[in-house]
């Protein structure tokens, strides 16, 4: 699905004077949403200038480039002139080592903190996860902005956005006249591949017995133009963004047109954390709670600033179940067109259910090592 006729609802203010416009730093700026946003700010009239930075040259040409990893001190030097940083430099691939992610996305925001304060900037905008407010069964729907972060670092990169946090938390205690601003984006879709994502990859839905799922998405057209807002200095704080309302599992199973498998939470539960842990998939079992529990945001900080999608739920939907046409997933792995079709939709339950003969296959591979 493609965007580009739609009508931008996001208010723009083209007549800014040009003492007032800011000179914007974007970390991670090569590709992803990095890219969009750094494309996104050189376009607009509202920005003087923006600083690209990532560890190769993207195809922004109107941006100016530094070619380093965010978490070299010499980012001190190339942030000076700058008035607000955008840190997009953040690793939750799946395929990660989880020890080394976690060291690049802390020392990373570290960095850049310190050096944002050091060169005198004067904002710094980071990007973590609607997710970080946790998925518990008790959560209010939708959870306001300001609602406690209840997150363990159970689930896929949770940890590391959590800690994220907590160091922009700390960060203007630390360097007084520093601002930070967060961005928590609800289900991500638009080129990325997450473990919420993999679940529409999947031949049947997952559905844990007695859970109430909501699902919240967030186009990333949309967070780029959250980020643009928080970059222009037209709100700050604690900001959730993502598609007005939710969507209930019985709404999405009728959208996608792909049928539920229902299992025990024990069972599944079970059965996630032993393959992981066998490393046999890439999500752990704590990603299965926000399939399983409510998470969706309010979004009324940005709302109230004047901000609104661009998308809704059902049209983000349409556009992951358009991008992952062709893959196929179980229990967060992804197979090959051949094993797919071996396996098919009766061999997801056993995938979940009947794990004893992957366990017994991979201790005699550990034996014969």
């Amino acid at each position: 699905m493609s965007s580009p006729d739609r009508e931008v609802r996001v208010a723009r203010n083209d007549t800014a004077p040009a003492a007032r416009r800011p000179v914007v730093a974007v970390t991670g700026a090569a590709s992803g949403p990095g890219a969009l946003l750094t494309q996104r700010l050189a376009e607009s009239e509202e920005v003087k200038q923006v600083l690209a930075i990532d560890e190769r040259r993207g195809e922004v040409t109107e941006a100016q480039w530094h070619v380093l990893d965010v978490r070299d001190p010499a980012i001190a030097e190339k942030l000076r002139g700058a008035d607000v940083v955008v840190h997009l430099a953040v690793d939750l691939d799946l395929g990660t080592d989880p020890a080394a992610r976690t060291a690049y996305n802390v020392r990373g925001t570290q960095t850049v903190l310190t050096a944002a304060a050091a060169a005198g900037v004067r904002r710094v905008v980071l990007c973590t996860s609607a997710m970080v407010y946790g998925a518990l069964p008790d959560n209010d729907v939708p959870l306001a902005e300001d609602a406690e972060l209840r997150a363990t670092a159970e689930a896929t990169g949770v940890g590391d956005l959590l800690e994220i946090e907590r160091l922009g938390e700390r960060a203007p205690r630390a360097h007084p006249g520093l601002n930070v601003t967060v961005v928590r984006p609800a289900v991500l879709v638009g080129g990325t591949d997450t473990a919420l994502t993999r679940y529409f990859e999947s031949p049947r839905l997952l559905v844990v017995a007695g859970s109430r799922p909501t699902w919240q998405f967030c186009h990333v057209e949309d967070l780029v133009g959250a980020l643009e807002y928080a970059a222009l200095e037209k709100v700050e704080g604690e900001l959730a963004v993502g598609c007005e309302g939710w969507l209930e599992q019985e709404e999405v199973e009728e959208l996608s047109g792909i049928r539920r498998m229902e299992l025990p939470s024990a069972v599944a539960l079970g059965a996630a954390s032993r393959l992981h842990r066998l490393g046999l998939t890439p999500s752990p079992a704590g990603d299965l709670a926000y399939t399983m529990h409510p998470w969706a945001v309010s979004g009324s900080r940005l709302h109230a600033a004047g901000w609104r999608p661009r998308w809704t739920n059902e049209e983000v939907l349409a556009e992951l179940l358009e991008e992952v046409a062709g893959r196929h997933t179980v229990a967060g792995r992804r197979l090959g067109r051949k094993d797919a079709t071996t396996l098919g939709a009766a061999g997801a339950t056993v995938a979940l259910v009947g794990t004893a003969a992957i366990v017994r296959r991979a201790r005699k591979a550990r034996r014969r090592a």
